[in-house]
């Protein structure tokens, strides 16, 4: 693992170059993964319509969160500039919270979808995607030794979601914690991207299960930059 930067309003920011399987991927400190020599960017569990689902319940959020995630995901994809984009399942937060999306955010996602090819993963809050979404639907996609899918299994190659990973570190006498991506060279889980996203510590029984091991890193999301710590640091 190395560091890469990136330039962005004059600001440098930092980011963490994972090998996976022998690919070189850019994790973001977004929470997206850029494979450079495919010109693709990845993104986890943005779980659009979270709050309407919630709301519906009669539990009360503000109705940002698919605005947010959006304007967040416009964010990386001009950095990046990707031809391709492959959202990894749960995209949306159950399985007609498409059916409640405004105008605008409808707008939103078709603006983000021009010129590039689109791949949604269906996942199990979204198992049955409709087709006027724009793009493509599919259960899981693979580019050379890398495996694309929802749910992790533990394969060598597999880049997969679900899970939500989190880590707390300590820093500056205090401990933080924070969405990451969980990686050891040869698998990697994704953080969620979606603003109302929860998340599920490394140190869970589930993490063990894929890696057998806790040998594997935490590549932890920052304000500005990816920081790098092993697993068992973590708590």
């Amino acid at each position: 693992m190395t560091s890469a930067q990136l330039l962005q309003n004059g600001r440098t920011l930092r980011a963490s170059v994972l090998d996976i399987s022998g690919i070189t991927l850019l994790a973001d400190f977004s929470g997206a993964l850029f494979w450079e020599e495919q010109s693709l960017l990845v993104v986890s569990d943005l779980h659009l319509e979270k709050g309407s689902s919630f709301a519906a319940r009669g539990v009360l959020l503000p109705p940002y969160d698919t605005a947010a995630t959006l304007g967040r995901l416009a964010a990386v994809i001009a950095r990046h500039d990707p031809r391709m984009v492959i959202a990894l399942g749960d995209s949306f937060h159950d399985r007609t919270a498409h059916e409640r999306l405004c105008g605008a955010d409808r707008d939103a996602i078709a603006a983000l979808q021009v010129r590039r090819d689109w791949i949604w993963i269906s996942g199990n809050h979204d198992p049955a995607l409709p087709s006027n979404l724009g793009g493509v639907v599919a259960t899981e996609v693979c580019i050379g030794p890398i495996a694309f899918r929802h749910e992790p299994t533990g394969a060598i190659g597999e880049i997969a979601g679900h899970l939500h990973p989190k880590a707390r570190v300590p820093t500056r006498g205090r401990t933080v914690e924070r969405r990451c991506f969980a990686c050891d060279g040869e698998r990697a889980v994704m953080p969620s991207f979606g603003a109302y996203t929860g998340g599920l510590s490394i140190r869970d029984k589930a993490f063990a299960r894929i890696f057998g091991t806790p040998g594997f890193m935490a590549h932890v999301l920052g304000d500005n930059r990816v920081h790098t710590f092993a697993a068992a640091r973590c708590y």
